[in-house]
């Protein structure tokens, strides 16, 4: 949970809006990372040392997540060899989950971005990933487990909702069905500026200005947050998105 904390700073730290889109795009290596990474790595030693001594899919499920959370990190730095690693590793673990215990719903968020986004490789990728001995995935059979861990999972169902709209957007412009994924989110936790900025780009690709202006003016207005850089960096997201939408986008975006 700390370690997931940390991610969302990371998240929010590392966002740019571009292409009419609020998105973490890339990070460069920063120290400030290796606390985020030394948990994670925490998580996991202390979950596969419960898998030597007694194997649950509880147990499994947790080293998946440690797993999930280096992968998340790695991709963001685009470090391609420690993500694949990462990420093949979680998926084994998530698989190993639900076959010792079908009711672990939580398992599908990851296996369900697994194969998202090992379908959204460019054709390169696909071939370093067929060479590297990579397991393939489905965008299609992606969206169906990210919306088993929204239904039924117990700690992941915001995050699930969450990444299945920016994918929707970002890499099938699904802007209605993403709209309708995200919005449940906002009306739960209206005081999320990430949450109001996702909704109001998505306002904006269907030529909602309305609601997409409130959606912005609700991110600017968000209370300062315990970490300074990631309110001063809401604050510049949310003035970009404004200004594209009043159709005088700031330099650089």
């Amino acid at each position: 949970m700390e370690a997931e904390s940390l991610w969302w700073g990371i998240w929010c730290t590392s966002a740019d809006y571009r292409y009419g889109m609020t998105m973490a795009g890339h990070r460069e290596k920063q120290a400030a990372d290796q606390p985020y990474l030394n948990l994670a790595t925490k998580a996991y030693v202390l979950a596969d040392a419960q898998l030597k001594q007694h194997e649950t899919g509880e147990m499994n499920l947790y080293a998946a997540m440690a797993d999930s959370l280096q992968a998340r990190l790695y991709g963001l730095r685009w470090e391609n060899r420690a993500t694949a690693r990462a990420g093949v590793r979680a998926r084994e673990h998530y698989e190993r989950a639900l076959a010792l215990d079908p009711s672990l719903a939580d398992a599908y968020l990851g296996l369900g971005l697994y194969n998202y986004y090992v379908d959204t490789l460019s054709k390169m990728a696909r071939i370093l990933r067929f060479m590297m001995g990579i397991p393939g995935g489905s965008k299609e059979e992606g969206i169906r487990q990210l919306h088993l861990a929204m239904h039924y999972g117990q700690l992941t169902p915001p995050v699930a909702r969450f990444y299945l709209a920016i994918n929707l957007h970002n890499y099938d412009q699904r802007y209605e069905e993403a709209l309708q994924v995200l919005r449940p989110l906002v009306e739960e936790y209206p005081q999320n500026p990430l949450f109001q900025l996702a909704i109001g780009d998505l306002y904006a690709k269907l030529g909602r200005k309305p609601q997409a202006l409130e959606a912005y003016q609700a991110a600017a207005a968000s209370p300062n947050m315990a970490e300074p850089a990631c309110h001063r960096k809401i604050q510049t997201l949310a003035q970009a998105s404004l200004a594209a939408l009043r159709g005088t986008a700031l330099p650089g975006h």
